[in-house]
């Protein structure tokens, strides 16, 4: 079997299952396995605005899962994993980043070096700093209306920006991680019905910090598939320019 048919296979056994078996344990490296394939996903700038935040003893689960609006997957779920934005991280990935490239310096910078240097010593302070009085914002908005004046260009903004663009990294690495535990030949459930303000204060979070979802695992049982797979018709939502 070549890499797409197993791929495809993967997809069509991928299934938001609402209902696990209790009596089937899920190994934890296949948790640790997948969330390490998760770390791999694709992500703005490569700033890994993010954290996973495994949920596993049979007393932290009850809590999540109460905290999960009591949501079946939640209560059956195996293992719970908190997928979470970190923009207020942004200083210590900016100071990873230069230390790699440091470390890469031998002599005098290449001109790729430099680039990197700029790029993590410069830009993502201009876009990512908080910006109380908004004075960055300002200057963001200035830069990008006199830099499309003539010519494409990347256009920021404000913290709603960066919201945006690190809930879209984690978004990433959440699907990751599903599809890794279909590979591995358990199912998940994305849950996004839970008390955010509750289950960032449960799980000592920072401020900045946002829950992007909460995926449940196990081993899935039939009740737990709600239906077929129903999906709007492909000439609907594929526009080919």
């Amino acid at each position: 079997m070549d890499l797409q048919e197993q791929f495809q296979q993967i997809i069509e056994f991928r299934r938001s299952n609402r209902k696990f078996d209790s009596e089937v344990k899920v190994p934890s490296e296949v948790i640790e396995r997948s969330l390490q394939r998760a770390i791999l996903s694709p992500n703005s700038s490569n700033m890994q605005l993010w954290e996973f935040h495994w949920v596993s003893t049979a007393a932290e689960k009850a809590k999540v899962a109460e905290l999960c609006l009591g949501q079946s997957a939640a209560k059956t779920a195996q293992e719970l994993v908190v997928f979470v934005t970190r923009p207020d991280k942004w200083k210590q990935r900016k100071d990873w980043h230069l230390a790699q490239v440091q470390k890469e310096i031998n002599g005098e910078p290449t001109k790729a070096q430099k680039m990197m240097l700029q790029y993590y010593g410069k830009v993502m302070p201009l876009l990512y700093a908080a910006d109380p009085f908004r004075i960055l914002a300002g200057l963001r908005l200035t830069v990008s209306f006199f830099g499309g004046l003539f010519k494409p260009f990347y256009r920021t903004g404000g913290a709603s920006a960066v919201r945006i663009v690190t809930h879209k990294s984690c978004g990433l690495a959440a699907q990751t991680f599903m599809l890794s535990i279909a590979a591995e030949g358990f199912h998940s459930c994305p849950l996004e019905g839970f008390d955010e303000k509750r289950l960032k204060r449960h799980l000592k979070l920072p401020r900045r910090a946002e829950i992007n979802m909460v995926i449940a695992v196990g081993l899935g049982t039939e009740p737990g598939i709600w239906g077929e797979r129903v999906r709007v018709p492909y000439e609907e939502v594929v526009v080919k320019h």
